[in-house]
C-alpha cells in the first residue's frame, strides 16, 4: 500500500503544481481541525459530470445506524472554498490544512431520513449565536475534495483533504442567523481574486455530514479526523465579486479518473460552518 501511495503521488506530481513541502506535519486533533473550517459556498457555471453513481456510508458516530447511501452525480452547482471570518485566522499548524479544502458541490437524489438533530456552533467566532434544532429530509449536494488551478498542498496535507466527502441534507426548519460577518480567503489561488468581504448570513439551509465512498481506503488518523467534519450551510448576501476563472480536478481516488472541469464563480451563496450534532462534541 505504501508503495502504491507513492507511485500516485508521483504521478500527481508530475501532473500538479505541488505547494512547498511543511516539514513533518502533525495531524491537528478533530477538535482542532473542524471546529476552525469556515468554507464560503460559491455559485458556479453549469457542468454536467459523467454519471457516475456512488455508494456512501455514514461515517460521524450520531448517524453510525444510518444504513448505506446510493446516490448519482448531477449538475454541479457550487465550489465551496476555505475562508476565516472576522479577521480570526486558524491556528498556523491548523491553516496550513483548512486552506487548501475546496469541495465541489453536486446535485445528488436520496431517500429521506426524517433525523432529529440539535446542532451548535463550534467555531469561536459563532460561540454567541444559538444552537438551532433541525428534522433532515432528503439528500441535496455530495460535496467533493478538488484541486484549483493544478495547485496540490504537501503529501502530509493531500493524504487527509482527498478524503473530505460531505453529503448535504436539507432540513426544516430554516431559522435565521441574522449576522454580518467578515469574510477573508484563505486558498492561495483565491486570496488575491477575491477580496475580504462583509456578508449578511441568513437561513439554515442545509447540515453536510461527512460519508465515505465505496472502494475508498481512508487512513485510520484520517478518519479519526474526517469523522467529525459537520458543516452547516447558511444562505448569506453580500457584494457581487468579478467572475473568477477556475480549473479543478478531483483528489479523491475514487473520482480521480473524472476529467478535469472548467468553470468561472459567479456569486457567493452559502456559508458552511462547523457544528456539533446532539452534544457530541470533536475529541480534543
Amino acid at each position: 500500500m505504501r508503495r502504491l501511495l507513492s507511485a500516485g503521488l508521483a504521478i500527481f506530481a508530475a501532473v500538479f503544481l505541488v505547494a512547498p513541502p511543511a516539514s513533518a506535519l502533525a495531524l491537528p486533533t478533530p477538535r482542532e481541525f473542524v471546529s476552525n473550517l469556515d468554507l464560503e459556498c460559491f455559485k458556479t457555471t453549469p457542468y454536467q459530470p459523467p454519471a457516475v453513481t456512488l455508494a456512501l456510508r455514514h461515517l460521524n458516530p450520531v448517524f453510525g445506524n444510518l444504513p448505506p447511501v446510493q446516490v448519482t452525480l448531477g449538475q454541479r452547482e457550487q465550489l465551496c472554498v476555505p475562508v476565516a471570518k472576522n479577521n480570526v485566522f486558524p491556528p498556523p499548524n491548523v491553516l496550513d490544512y483548512l486552506r487548501f479544502v475546496d469541495l465541489s458541490c453536486y446535485r445528488v437524489a436520496g431517500p429521506a431520513i426524517n433525523q432529529n438533530l440539535g446542532l451548535r456552533h463550534l467555531n469561536p467566532v459563532l460561540q454567541n449565536v444559538p444552537g438551532i434544532s433541525v428534522t433532515l429530509n432528503v439528500p441535496q449536494h455530495l460535496c467533493v475534495p478538488v484541486a484549483k488551478n493544478n495547485l496540490l498542498p504537501a503529501p502530509d496535507i493531500l493524504r487527509v483533504i482527498s478524503h473530505i466527502d460531505l453529503l448535504c441534507y436539507g432540513h426544516l426548519p430554516n431559522p435565521s442567523m441574522n449576522r454580518n460577518l467578515a469574510l477573508t480567503q484563505l486558498n492561495p489561488v483565491l486570496t488575491s481574486q477575491i477580496p475580504t468581504r462583509t456578508v449578511l448570513v441568513t437561513a439554515a439551509r442545509q447540515l453536510c455530514v461527512p460519508v465515505q465512498k465505496a472502494r475508498d481506503e481512508i487512513p485510520p488518523d484520517v478518519l479519526n479526523v474526517v469523522r467529525w467534519i459537520d458543516l452547516e450551510k447558511f444562505d448569506l448576501s453580500g457584494p457581487t465579486i468579478s467572475p473568477v476563472p477556475l480549473t479543478l480536478r478531483h483528489l479523491n481516488p475514487v473520482l480521480g479518473n473524472l476529467p478535469p472541469e472548467e468553470l468561472r464563480l459567479t456569486s457567493s451563496a452559502q456559508l458552511a460552518v462547523p457544528v456539533a450534532k446532539n452534544g457530541m462534541v470533536p475529541p480534543g
